[in-house]
């Protein structure tokens, strides 16, 4: 094993020194980039062409026939994209290492998924996670539940995911300077051309097309993702991984620490609330997540993947944590945050990888989008279009009216991203924004699951509720309270950037706490509507036969190993 790893690390310092020359490095970035983008479209095609995607199994469920492995590829890459990878390094550029609960809280998410959701799913055979929720209830909580997706769908994540990966893209290859044209139409030209090659994965291939895609991409953005923070190290180190590791630990410390403070952007005390919530709300209840494991060929498969997933997410601060401090190290702090990552990419990745590396990025952008927009679409064909407009529609009718509304949704959020950057504020509220639907939904699933007599009415309440109130909190209070404590702050001659990020820490609970508040506050109402005025009937949820539901024998033992292993990482860096 040594004797391995002395090998990879020599083979790094081997590629390290290369130098070629200029025009060599153009070619071979533009032809990596172009042979590994054809590569995923052609094995994508070859695997799916066999596919019947004429039923709504075939297509918004890849047959019900994905196994392990291509669960775990897609998961990984629909929740990897420029958001995160420019996003959470910028946090860590900052904060450090306690910004990793984002990724090591996901992975105890995803087995608690594995356990408890999945086989509830499977059982009852559910497409789409609103589906559960008219069983449960009634057809109108589905409605609701399924126009809230879509709307945070539309009008946040599409968008925002072709404007993101539209500026990574245009300064990767520095379109405008190559082309000749103004950063704005780099911007389009961008946005239009991973619209129209997300959209075609997406809406004429169904999810296993997406699948098969996202799971080669993953291979490559591992690869690729791991390579930022070698070649780092390699930079810092002077051409040594283990130099540049020792250099980086000892000369800043403060960023190794697992405990955030209540300044950062994630205080530690938060992953015992809200942050729990939003993973297990993202990786268990969200229809462009969960539609993964929902298309497994058996439950044990499902299983199987959701927990390779799991423990590959551990690894995730490697690539979306590490590489954000090391470039705090390299730039010594003087850069905005938020160029930490491209920076360092342009710094220490060599010239003729640079093809290879955005093959990958482009890939990450390609599935966050398309995998949106393949949920879209499912949350549409039979949520929406099968249950209110034609309910006599045949399968064919409902996937060929799905995938209309999917070029329609696409075209929209082509037309709109490149408005995103006189947004503003939304990249830093995205998390933020999203707890508007997110907790109310996920409260009301977790009832659901947990309760048998609360009525539909509860659900209804508790939705329509659950969002007014996170609305009224961070929309109108927490304004309100920062502004007037700030100004007293100001007034008393507190001045210093530090003071007055601890006196707005202070004046307002951080978006996770309010969400685990809104969330116990939403459960006990609908409980409460539900002892009041409980169903006539107790719900019993049956078994449709639609795939076999033994679990996978090995799923608790695994899944309590993968939950030590996080626990572990936050005693060995808690400072």
């Amino acid at each position: 094993m040594m004797s391995v790893l002395f090998f990879i690390h020599k083979l790094f310092q081997y590629i390290y020194k290369l130098k070629p020359n200029l025009f060599s490095t153009m070619l071979l970035t533009l032809l990596s980039f172009v042979g590994f983008t054809v590569l995923v479209a052609v094995i994508s095609y070859l695997a799916t062409r066999k596919t019947n995607e004429n039923s709504s199994d075939g297509y918004f469920l890849g047959g019900r026939s994905l196994t392990a492995g291509v669960i775990a590829g897609s998961l990984l890459l629909t929740n990897l994209s420029t958001e995160q990878l420019v996003g959470l390094n910028s946090d860590a550029y900052t904060d450090g290492l306690s910004v990793m609960a984002w990724e090591t809280l996901a992975a105890i998410a995803i087995v608690i998924t594995a356990i408890f959701l999945l086989p509830r799913y499977l059982k009852g055979g559910l497409t789409t996670v609103p589906q559960f929720l008219a069983e449960r209830f009634d057809v109108t909580t589905k409605t609701i539940t399924s126009g809230l997706f879509l709307t945070g769908y539309v009008v946040v994540l599409l968008p925002v995911i072709l404007y993101s990966g539209s500026v990574a893209i245009s300064g990767m290859f520095n379109v405008p300077e190559n082309l000749g044209i103004s950063h704005t139409a780099s911007i389009w030209l961008c946005v239009w051309g991973i619209g129209i090659i997300g959209g075609i994965y997406a809406v004429f291939g169904g999810l296993k097309a997406v699948v098969v895609s996202d799971s080669i991409n993953a291979i490559g953005l591992l690869i690729g993702g791991i390579l930022i923070p070698v070649f780092g190290l390699m930079y810092i180190g002077d051409g040594s991984i283990i130099d540049g590791l020792s250099i980086l630990t000892t000369e800043n410390p403060e960023k190794f620490n697992s405990m955030g403070t209540k300044t950062d952007s994630v205080p530690f005390s938060t992953i015992f609330t809200g942050m729990m919530l939003v993973n297990l709300f993202y990786w268990g209840t969200n229809q462009q997540i969960i539609q993964r494991a929902l298309g497994a060929k058996n439950l044990a498969e499902g299983q199987k993947g959701l927990l390779l997933a799991s423990f590959i997410k551990i690894l995730g601060p490697l690539i979306l944590v590490l590489p954000g401090i090391i470039a705090f190290h390299i730039f010594e702090g003087k850069i905005d945050s938020s160029s930490a990552y491209p920076l360092l990419v342009g710094k220490v990745l060599p010239d003729y990888l640079v093809g290879f590396f955005a093959a990958v990025l482009f890939g990450a952008i390609l599935s966050s989008f398309n995998s949106v927009l393949n949920s879209s679409v499912t949350l549409f064909g039979l949520d929406i279009y099968k249950q209110h407009i034609n309910p006599e529609a045949s399968e064919t009718k409902v996937v060929k009216n799905g995938k209309i509304f999917g070029i329609v949704l696409a075209l929209a959020a082509m037309f709109i991203a490149p408005f995103i950057a006189n947004a503003g504020s939304l990249f830093g509220y995205l998390q933020e924004v999203n707890g508007i639907y997110s907790i109310p939904i996920f409260s009301v699933i977790i009832i659901g699951f947990l309760t048998k007599r609360v009525p539909a009415i509860a659900a209804k309440v508790g939705i329509i509720s659950g969002s007014l109130l996170y609305i009224i909190s961070q929309f109108l209070m927490k304004p309100y309270f920062v502004s007037s404590a700030l100004e007293k702050a100001e007034a008393a001659g507190v001045t210093s950037a530090d003071a007055l990020a601890v006196v707005e820490a202070d004046a307002y609970p951080h978006f996770l706490h309010v969400m685990a508040i809104l969330c116990v506050v939403n459960s006990l109402i609908m409980l409460a509507i539900g002892k009041i005025k409980p169903r006539e009937t107790a719900f019993e949820q049956k078994y449709t036969e639609q795939v076999e539901i033994k679990p996978y024998k090995y799923v608790n033992q695994i899944g309590i190993v993968i939950c030590l292993i996080v626990v572990a990482i936050y005693v060995y860096f808690a400072n």
